[in-house]
């Protein structure tokens, strides 16, 4: 049975010392779930799936469909123009007793 090849046997850095470090650099790329408008608007998402994301990094799901991870402040931003159509085209909720 033959062993695999050392990776670090013909490492040009190694002057004969004895061992060897290597450090193997990689670029973290981040991406966004869905680039976009996201980026340019702030969207409405229910208050409780904010905190959700806030505690878990999971994305959220705006109303008019845009998935992404908050993280920073709506109120430096414009609102979407679908999120604010679908948000007052929705029927008032039971909070307010009648009367």
């Amino acid at each position: 049975m033959t062993m695999p090849a050392d990776p670090f046997a013909n490492d040009p850095l190694d002057a004969g010392m004895g061992g060897s470090t290597a450090t193997i650099e990689r670029e973290e790329v981040r991406q966004e779930v869905e680039p976009g408008d996201a980026e340019r608007f702030a969207h409405y998402v229910r208050k409780e799936k904010i905190m959700e994301s806030a505690f878990t990094g999971e994305p959220v799901i705006a109303l008019c469909g845009k998935v992404w991870t908050p993280g920073r402040d709506p109120e430096k931003f414009p609102v979407c123009p679908e999120c604010k159509e679908i948000y007052n085209g929705l029927r008032p909720g039971n909070d307010k007793p009648e009367g």
